[in-house]
Parts: structure tokens; C-alpha cells; sequence
């Protein structure tokens, strides 16, 4: 799978987007490191730039803004959200609401594009929900320079699992050989991953949960090599595992992402 044509599953991520201080220095980083092209966006939509890759959309970034359309002081950490179809907000809000999670941002209209909101699972993880209308989320998946997994890594894996099958509809099973990692299911179809993060090494003490983007690269070393001369930091240095080589990265401005040069079947 590569080009996404119709629309996500309940319960699938179906895009991601970057909220940094410096929107074009973003921009610009990711353009040389991925090859994505963007551009600051109208001012009816906060400036927010919608990335393309070969032609179709693969991310959103945006400066970081309060509702009001000023700048939050002080301004918060740069952070990657990954977010989750729904095909109502105002429900899946109020399942999230009734299941031990909390809206952080309240189900608000993006033009004709869709629905989103935010919110967090009862472990502390934020992720977005998407109510798709004109705009279904990323075109492109599973491709060099597009995203291909969606992981949650989480202090309780329990609470977790609990909350996103009743919420959302995702349910967990362990891998086979995966070591404590979990397969997220939506309909019987894998559509990302989840960890407890005790079951990582070299997590920094204190690292709340969270939700990490992986994206697909052609060759992980050379990759994190150029992530460096931009001014990149390496959390993770590249190593292979089952799905791949991959490595956990920062960019300049310090938010947090995986790339992976996967093997075997496509997993997105």
C-alpha cells in the first residue's frame, strides 16, 4: 500500500502533524530530509502547511498558537501528533470522556475539510482525532519519506488496551516474537503498534507516554547521517530489529520521531 484513495477506518491513523516555534525552519528541514514540499498556508487556516510528497499530502506543520490566533507563552515543546480517524468527534469525545481519557482541545470544524479535536488516554498519551469531509488525512503511506507505523508507547499497556478498543475500536494482541510489543487491530488489519515504556532502553526517567511516528526511509543510516549536518540530535542510534533498521530521532528544534527502513511486508 502506498497511495490512499478512499477514506480510513474508524480507529486507524490517518495523519500526522508537527507543532514547532519556527514553522519554516520545519519546512525547510523536512523538505531536505524527506523531500516533502510545503509551504506556510493562508491565514484562515492559522498559516497551517499541508506537506506533500509526490504530489499528495504526508504531514501537517504549524506554528504553535493559542485558539485566539496568538502565540502560547510560554511556548510549548515541539511534539509530533499522530491522529486518529473517527467518524464523529462529538461521539468518540464523549466515549473518551466516559473511559478515563480527557479532550484537551474540543471538537472544532477545519473549514470543509473535516472535523478534529484532541485528547489524551487515560496513561497521559496525546493523540488527534480526524472527522474526515473533503480531506480523508495522508495520500501517501508506507513509502520512502512517508509515514508506515504509529506507535503508542505507554506506562500501563492494560489501561491502554482497555481504553482504545472501547473508545475507538482499536483492540491489542501480542505479537508473536515481539518481546512485549502489541499489534494495534482495527477490523483484523494491523495499523500500528504499542509498548510499554518500561520495555524500552534508554528511556530518559520521566518520559510520559506518548505516541511516536515512524517514517519510512531508504536506507536508515545515511538518513540519520544527514539529520545530523542539519542540526538533528540522535536519541536512538540506528540498529536492526524484526520489522527493519531503524533509529529514534529529534529534529533541530527537538521534536521526536522514528525513521525505519522496513522489511518484509508493508505494515502501515
Amino acid at each position: 500500500m502506498s497511495d490512499v484513495t478512499g477514506p480510513y477506518a474508524p480507529g486507524t491513523p490517518c495523519w500526522v502533524d508537527l507543532m514547532v516555534s519556527d514553522q519554516q525552519a520545519a519546512l525547510d528541514f523536512y523538505r531536505d530530509l524527506f523531500g516533502w514540499q510545503g509551504e506556510v498556508g493562508p491565514p484562515e487556516t492559522g498559516g497551517y502547511a499541508v506537506c506533500s510528497l509526490n504530489g499528495k499530502p504526508v504531514a501537517g506543520i504549524m506554528t504553535a498558537m493559542n485558539r485566539d490566533g496568538t502565540k502560547p507563552d510560554p511556548t510549548p515543546p515541539p511534539v509530533w501528533t499522530s491522529y486518529l480517524a473517527t467518524a464523529d468527534v462529538d461521539a468518540t469525545e464523549r466515549k473518551i470522556v466516559s473511559n478515563g481519557g480527557q479532550v484537551m482541545m474540543p471538537g472544532m470544524d477545519v473549514m470543509t475539510l473535516g472535523r478534529l479535536s484532541v485528547a489524551s488516554d487515560p496513561t497521559g498519551a496525546v493523540f488527534g482525532l480526524w472527522q474526515a469531509k473533503d480531506f480523508p488525512g495522508a495520500g501517501i503511506v508506507n513509502e520512502p519519506g512517508a509515514i508506515i507505523w504509529n506507535e503508542l508507547d505507554t506506562s500501563d499497556t492494560d489501561a491502554a488496551s482497555s481504553f482504545y478498543s472501547t473508545a475507538l475500536g482499536i483492540t491489542a494482541a501480542p505479537m508473536e516474537g515481539g518481546g512485549g510489543y502489541y499489534a494495534l487491530n482495527v477490523d483484523g488489519r494491523t495499523v500500528g503498534g504499542m509498548q510499554a515504556l518500561s520495555n524500552i532502553d534508554g528511556l530518559p526517567t520521566g518520559t510520559p507516554s506518548h505516541w511516536l511516528p515512524y517514517f519510512a526511509v531508504d536506507d536508515t543510516d545515511s538518513t540519520v547521517d544527514a539529520l545530523i549536518r542539519a542540526g538533528g540530535n540522535v536519541l536512538k542510534p540506528p540498529f536492526d530489529m524484526m520489522a527493519g533498521r531503524m533509529a529514534v530521532v529529534q529534529d533541530p528544534q527537538g521534536a521526536v520521531f522514528a525513521v525505519i527502513n522496513a522489511m518484509g511486508p508493508e505494515s502501515a
